[in-house]
């Protein structure tokens, strides 16, 4: 089992920047992929980013390549997800999420195994 806890959203002017934390306990965090979802209302949960367990191999959706950035600090069981350069379009609640996986498939949210309840974030035009 693994708790996961988002935090670090609010609401922010277009063009601002937000730094979420997803915080775990519970088994190693460190043997996990860890993933980024959000998910607007009305909308299915759409992929974010996506880090593997050691941090080295990292990928982004195409709407945030370039503005987002995942990083991970397994000493602390954290994974962060720095936002920049913030749109409307991003408002969501962002969840974080944990695999054992990381492959072609870490897009898929039903490759995840235990989730966080969500943090909002809202970006205002």
């Amino acid at each position: 089992q693994v708790q996961l806890v988002e935090s670090g959203g609010g609401l922010v002017q277009a063009g601002g920047s937000l730094r979420l934390s997803c915080a775990a306990s519970g088994r190693t965090f460190s043997n996990y992929t860890t993933g980024w979802f959000r998910q607007a209302p009305g909308k299915e949960r759409e992929f974010v980013s996506v880090i593997r367990s050691s941090g080295v191999s990292t990928n982004y959706a195409d709407s945030v390549k370039g503005r987002f950035t995942i990083s991970r600090d397994n000493a602390k069981n954290t994974v962060y997800l720095q936002m920049n350069s913030l749109k409307p379009e991003d408002t969501a609640v962002y969840h974080c999420a944990v695999s054992s996986y990381y492959g072609s498939r870490s897009r898929d949210p039903s490759r995840y195994d235990y989730w966080g309840q969500g943090t909002q974030v809202t970006v205002s035009s």
